[in-house]
């Protein structure tokens, strides 16, 4: 049975299949996209978890978990083969009429070691496959946040974290501008669904994870997590940081389906970056000239999303840092 779109909360009912008993911290991104995910999928998933916040944050409690539905832990290189694993195993098991014919949807989420860095050979391969109803979730917290916030490729131009930290030999933090996991994952042949969301606006995230559940093969959505402790910001922002992302353009929501690429928000009138990176303490080293010349590239990379939206095909942009290297 294929799962129906949503068009407000109320729909999606009020069961919960990520609950209470994790140790996450105040207003974890990842933990609420976790929440935003399961609901969407509903009762009949499993999930796996690669090493990462996601795991040692629920998967450690004595006696206690957050999961209502089966959960498996999986090596931080392994969550590409271990959903591979699992769809086979409850095609095998099926078609032997071992389990009743039924849809069970498999879902791994990783983080940016699990599925854009060190895991990424792994979810590569296992997008060549023809396994339905398995969907691959990046939670995007933009650094190694489980093992002290060190620098990751999805780590944004100008943070600073414990392996890119600012002072008079660096001064601007990382230097590398931010790889877009799901850009790469869109260029695999035959791929059927692959997405970016936000925790804003919800009901885009929710609805991108059942159509990729509905697309008839392995999906990827990369989902962008403020951290508070990473990016060292007041909890009670996470939903605000997500909104301005959106709304600067520093995250484009997007969604590659069958071939065919759509915007799935657009902002009215793109917002600058000023706001949404000095709320973020890993910003506060740059200064105003710095944010300007970033917005500059955002501007321009802003225009391509736009243009790709129009022609329905996806114009990879050629996207230097603000300041050399």
């Amino acid at each position: 049975m294929s799962l129906q779109p949503i068009r407000t909360p109320k729909e999606l009912g009020s069961i919960d299949y990520y609950t209470s008993g994790h140790r996450t911290c105040a207003g974890c991104g990842p933990a609420i996209g976790y929440r935003l995910a399961t609901k969407a999928a509903g009762p009949k998933t499993v999930l796996l978890g690669p090493t990462g916040c996601m795991y040692v944050a629920n998967g450690h409690q004595f006696l206690t978990s957050p999961y209502a539905v089966p959960w498996f832990h999986t090596q931080l290189g392994g969550g590409g083969a271990a959903g591979i694993g699992t769809a086979a195993a409850f095609r095998a098991l099926i078609s032997k009429g071992k389990r009743k014919r039924e849809e069970i949807n498999v879902l791994v989420y990783g983080g940016d070691g699990g599925f854009a860095d060190i895991g990424y050979a792994g979810l590569s391969m296992a997008l060549t496959y023809d396994y339905q109803r398995l969907l691959y979730i990046l939670y995007d917290n933009e650094s190694y946040a489980n093992t002290g916030i060190q620098a990751s490729s999805t780590t944004p131009w100008g943070a600073t974290t414990t392996f890119t930290p600012t002072g008079k030999v660096k001064r601007i933090g990382n230097e590398r501008m931010k790889k877009n996991v799901a850009l790469t994952i869109a260029a695999h042949p035959g791929v059927r669904y692959v997405a970016t969301s936000a925790l804003y606006p919800p009901m885009d995230l929710v609805n991108k994870v059942r159509k990729a559940l509905n697309s008839g093969g392995p999906a990827f959505i990369q989902i962008l997590t403020p951290c508070p402790k990473g990016w060292f910001f007041d909890p009670k922002h996470t939903i605000t940081l997500s909104r301005l992302a959106v709304e600067t353009g520093a995250w484009a929501l997007w969604e590659y389906e069958e071939g065919t690429f759509s915007l799935t928000y657009k902002p009215p009138k793109r917002q600058g970056l000023r706001e949404y990176m000095r709320m973020q303490g890993r910003f506060t080293h740059l200064s105003d000239e710095d944010i300007e010349r970033l917005d500059r590239v955002i501007e321009e990379q802003w225009k391509l999303w736009l243009e790709s939206d129009r022609q329905r095909r996806i114009i990879l942009p050629w996207t230097p840092p603000p300041t050399p290297l």
